[in-house]
């Protein structure tokens, strides 16, 4: 990235100290980056980071050439408001936020009636607060590949980024990996809760859960076979294994795990119609 990129945060939540946790050292440094925070109680963390930090935009903000909106969906609207009249440009937005489709957030930063001419949507989840995230990611037809490849530059630094051609497919990226932690955690709950009636104590249960999850996922990442195939292996016929697999197929739990997405995804489809309504 070049040496006078300089990056603003507009929202100053975990994600965002995430991002930019990831980012100091490896896309920039910490005095190139500016976050304005509305909640104070939070500045004296950004600060101990090397960051500039404010509680309302200011001028300083013309300055950034690269904004982050990092803050809730239903805020996006009023940071907007009282943040675009600093906004120059040529300068690359980027928004997290959930179920805010791109022809609303250029409307609201847009001036004199036009709409503002192109972004990047973004959904990671919140293994980026350890480095290990996920990120969707769709650009705007309108951006210049070398705007799409510095987003995507800036959410590598926080884990992996799979890019989307369509806009509508981060409401599936948001049903699965932008949900799909908190589906993991049910899961951990459910084991630990499981093991637990069988007469094994809290910890033991959970280290056996979670390092259960860990290691298989990471057979699942680094082996050539399918995960249908890695199932297969761990499945003698007439054995345990199977046995509780007949369990989750006659509570048809595939339909469950197809359901419960298709949910999440409708809510995204949702929330950018009432939100957007701003």
């Amino acid at each position: 990235m070049k040496q006078n990129t300089k990056i603003a945060f507009i929202g100053g939540g975990n994600m965002a100290m995430a991002m930019a946790s990831g980012m100091i050292g490896t896309v920039c440094q910490a005095k190139d980056i500016l976050v304005i925070d509305i909640n104070t109680a939070g500045h004296e963390r950004w600060l101990g980071k090397g960051v500039q930090v404010s509680s309302q935009a200011t001028s300083e903000l013309a300055q950034c050439n690269i904004w982050i909106y990092a803050v809730k969906p239903q805020n996006m609207h009023e940071a907007i408001e009282g943040s675009k009249i600093h906004l120059q440009p040529g300068t690359l937005v980027i928004s997290i936020a959930a179920g805010l489709n791109t022809q609303s957030l250029c409307d609201w930063l847009g001036a004199d009636g036009k709409p503002w001419p192109g972004l990047v949507r973004v959904m990671p989840n919140t293994p980026a607060l350890i480095g290990k995230g996920v990120t969707g990611l769709y650009a705007m037809p309108s951006l210049v590949e070398k705007d799409v490849l510095q987003a995507e530059q800036i959410m590598s630094s926080i884990g992996s980024v799979v890019r989307v051609q369509e806009e509508s497919l981060l409401d599936g990226v948001t049903a699965l990996s932008g949900s799909g932690p908190a589906y993991v955690f049910l899961l951990i709950e459910s084991l630990v809760e499981g093991a637990r009636a069988l007469g094994l104590d809290e910890q033991q249960a959970k280290k056996l859960a979670i390092e259960t999850i860990l290691g298989s996922a990471a057979l699942a990442a680094t082996s050539d076979q399918e995960p249908a195939i890695l199932r297969e292996n761990v499945t003698s016929k007439g054995g345990t294994t199977a046995a509780a697999l007949a369990v989750f197929e006659r509570h048809q739990f595939r339909e469950i795990v197809k359901q419960a997405m298709k949910a999440a995804s409708d809510r995204a489809v949702e929330m950018s119609r009432e939100l957007g309504k701003s």
